[in-house]
């Protein structure tokens, strides 16, 4: 099991990364919650991992911290849901959020989100309300998601590319390619980079 990797941030295309750890280069697919987190390319980064091995791939699935990871490993424990589905939850609101939505049993939250009906998101409110009690009671949802120290932005590229950067990342998640271009759409502004374009677009879909 791989659980940790510390590295140099070689590139960053949402929702996945490239770390170069002593001439190795470990690709990662990150949630966008912990993707939002990542410092400059070129910087160091430390990543909590989850290894996944399936017959036809060996994927690995990052974290900014051991409770989004923690969260991720109940989450696919759950009846019907895979690595992408947990990566579209925690890339659609942060781990308290999901955490909050379960303790309160708000399914319209779950359903917001792709890939999630009415009976799976009741079903997982069914299945983790107890699990996910070892993470303790969080009330306080409101507060900003706050960067890593020394965490940056990428920079401004041109609209076109931002567009299509965004909307590719949200099609990653899960979202229908036309959708995902109008959600980009309907929140682009000039001078906004990519990652700014996805978090606004995931959270005017909830």
């Amino acid at each position: 099991m791989i659980g940790r990797i510390r590295g140099t941030l070689v590139e960053k295309q949402p929702p996945e990364i490239l770390v170069d750890v002593a001439g190795v280069g470990y690709e990662i697919q990150m949630p966008m919650t912990s993707f939002y987190q990542l410092p400059a390319p070129g910087d160091e980064v430390v990543v909590y991992t989850h290894f996944v091995v399936r017959e036809d791939a060996q994927l690995l699935f990052g974290f900014a911290d051991k409770m989004e990871r923690g969260l991720f490993r109940e989450l696919i424990k759950a009846n019907g849901v895979g690595p992408k589905l947990g990566l579209t939850i925690l890339s659609g609101m942060s781990a308290s959020q999901f955490l909050v939505c379960v303790q309160n049993e708000d399914v319209s939250s779950l359903v917001a989100m792709p890939g999630i009906g009415k009976k799976t998101a009741e079903r997982l409110v069914v299945e983790l309300k107890d699990r996910l009690a070892k993470f303790g009671n969080i009330q306080d949802v409101n507060l900003p998601h706050l960067p890593m120290e020394g965490a940056t932005g990428n920079a401004v590229v041109p609209l076109n590319d931002t567009r299509e950067e965004a909307a590719s990342a949200l099609v990653s998640l899960g979202y229908k390619p036309a959708q995902a271009s109008k959600m980009v759409s309907g929140v682009y502004e000039q001078g906004m980079n990519s990652e700014t374009v996805i978090r606004e677009a995931l959270k005017a879909a909830l």
